[in-house]
């Protein structure tokens, strides 16, 4: 039985993962596409205004302020959340979109209508910070108070779905911004819950 060489392996593996690549991208265009070509009247504003107010994670830090007045686990949580939201938005910004530098969605071409419209970033598209943010700290948040997981999440969830409804980022993007999310979160949760004794 003849066994290709390395190098040939190599390159129907290239060939095939590019290939499979591709398929996912026609699938995250696609989707994109239907969402702006979806008429919501209803929902156009005030996803464009969530949109805005997750702007540098406003939502999240306004949420921890008020936990850190709490004693005890609340302050934990206020902690563990910011914590998470600046691992995610590093791991994002001077990490994630350096590394793949993913052109933003064309608007224009997608004809998505002008009262959904923010402003366009000028960093890449991959992965979306804001998701990233709002996940962390999501997350973080509700392994502490398990009492905030749902409502946090599900808002971490619509801030996720805004900034493809607002045009400014393909689903996958915010998909990738989830996963880094989930990461962030276990990281800041690993260092809030250390020991003392590690810890010092």
């Amino acid at each position: 039985m003849h066994v290709p060489p390395a190098a040939a392996v190599r390159r129907t593996v290239a060939r095939a993962g590019a290939a499979v690549l591709g398929d996912l991208r026609a699938i995250d265009g696609a989707l994109y596409a239907a969402v702006a070509a979806t008429p919501t009247p209803t929902l156009d504003r005030a996803l464009r205004r969530l949109s805005y107010a997750a702007d540098h994670s406003k939502i999240s830090l306004t949420v921890a302020g008020l936990l850190a007045l709490g004693p005890g686990r609340s302050r934990r949580a206020a902690l563990a959340g910011v914590g998470a939201v600046a691992l995610a938005s590093a791991a994002a910004n001077l990490c994630g979109k350096r590394m793949v530098r993913r052109r933003r969605p064309d608007r224009e071409e997608a004809r998505v209508i002008l009262d959904r419209h923010v402003p366009m970033p000028k960093s890449a598209s991959f992965p979306s910070g804001h998701t990233a943010s709002a996940t962390a700290f999501a997350t973080a948040v509700g392994v502490v108070l398990p009492a905030a997981a749902v409502p946090l999440g599900a808002l971490a969830v619509a801030v996720g779905y805004a900034r493809v409804h607002t045009g400014v980022h393909y689903p996958g993007d915010v998909a990738a911004g989830g996963v880094l999310g989930f990461a962030a979160a276990a990281a800041s949760l690993a260092v809030v819950h250390m020991p003392r004794r590690r810890r010092s």
